[in-house]
């Protein structure tokens, strides 16, 4: 690819994800509401695994779906939500059946991401972005991680916001000592695009969950691990 050629999509990506987050903050309070419900329902009976791995969501911004309430529900049920009101969340532990929630931090502007637990109860700061994350707690590293998406494509990859945080995190994951995680885009259909015309550094996502349905990604070819 030519630097004209790669200067030409990057301008491309920018004015679509300007576009799809321009018509998703269009979208009424109910039906992101209804959205919402309806992926947190797939998520549950399609991926039930989740209910016992160290979950990674994102806080939603710009009207992006709302996981909290299934990953409050999982915390529940896991007994991760104990009666001390977040301890857990704060050191790191998990429920009796491991599983937990985590939420990121961004521990420098162009490093991998971090993660500390989440409960309902866990007392949070806004980043530098002005995103709650946790305040306090040990890093844990998760083995799921349910990314929202801006925009994607059939063959898994998405569009984020620009920063590559999520691109760096799930590489620096997938080149660590234990198995890849579980990367799931959760989005609105109108997220949906032909090709985002995936760089290099793109890692495709096992699946994307909308209020339509689950769509599964083609597996990509094996590769070694650096």
């Amino acid at each position: 690819m030519t630097q004209k050629t790669a200067e030409i999509r990057l301008a491309e990506r920018r004015r679509l994800r300007k576009t799809l987050i321009e018509r998703r903050l269009a979208l009424p309070d109910a039906d992101c509401a209804r959205h919402s419900a309806r992926i947190c329902a797939l998520l549950r009976e399609h991926f039930p695994q989740l209910a016992g791995m160290r979950v990674a969501f994102c806080w939603p911004v710009s009207k992006e779906p709302d996981l909290r309430p299934l990953l409050a529900a999982w915390t529940d049920e896991s007994g991760a939500d104990g009666p001390e009101g977040g301890v857990e969340a704060e050191t790191g532990a998990r429920g009796e059946n491991g599983f937990c929630a985590l939420l990121p931090v961004v521990v420098a502007e162009n490093a991998p991401l971090a993660f500390r637990a989440w409960t309902p109860q866990t007392p949070l700061v806004a980043d530098r972005y002005g995103i709650p994350t946790p305040a306090a707690g040990a890093f844990v590293a998760p083995t799921a991680l349910l990314l929202p998406v801006n925009a994607f494509d059939a063959a898994g990859y998405r569009i984020g916001y620009g920063g590559g945080y999520f691109d760096r995190t799930l590489a620096a994951l997938a080149a660590g000592p234990g198995p890849a995680p579980l990367a799931i885009g959760v989005g609105y259909e109108l997220a949906r695009v032909a090709t985002i015309h995936p760089e290099p550094h793109d890692l495709p996502l096992a699946a994307v969950v909308t209020e339509a349905g689950v769509f599964r990604t083609p597996a990509p070819p094996a590769s070694p691990r650096r």
